[in-house]
């Protein structure tokens, strides 16, 4: 009997660490090859996203820059074009990411758990999509390419972070 108790347990903790491993999903790299790689993958250890700044001009998303918790990551891009910022209101997350790119980004629409849409850029170029594969998970860090422009974009979903 004992036996039978223990090999539930072992097996309902499996269970649970299988689940727990499958919160966490990638869309991208949307754009091309050119420009430095950049990974905001330990800026999310400070905590959610909180803040966006978009550093635009007439053709392409120039340059990015996230807030995770109270610290913003390092400015990733060129610096020529108007600089947007967005905050996110409190407990508020990323969703969804939808865009375009041709050589660089082009434009970039962050979709929140609110219902708002924050859009930045111009409306040309290839479209991409990008959303969490698992539900209840959001937007946790982004990661791509950069050199004088945004070259390219990958986004990575979890579950959102435990204070």
């Amino acid at each position: 009997m004992q036996t039978l108790v223990l090999l539930a347990l072992l097996c309902a903790l499996a269970s649970a660490t299988a689940i727990q491993a499958r919160s966490s999903s990638y869309n991208g790299e949307y754009g091309s090859s050119g420009g430095q790689r950049f990974s905001h993958s330990s800026n999310q250890l400070e905590g959610p996203i909180t803040a966006i700044r978009v550093r635009v001009n007439s053709l392409f998303i120039v340059g990015l820059q996230v807030r995770y918790g109270k610290v913003w990551s390092d400015y990733v891009g060129g610096k020529l074009g108007d600089l947007e910022e967005i905050v996110l209101h409190p407990g508020e997350s990323v969703i969804q990411v939808s865009g375009k790119y041709k050589y660089y980004v082009r434009k970039l629409v962050f979709v929140t758990d609110k219902g708002r849409y924050l859009s930045f850029g111009k409306d040309t170029g290839v479209s991409f999509n990008a959303a969490p594969l698992y539900p209840n998970t959001v937007l946790r860090f982004i990661s791509g390419r950069a050199g004088l422009f945004l070259n390219a974009i990958g986004l990575h979903w979890d579950n959102y972070p435990k204070c």
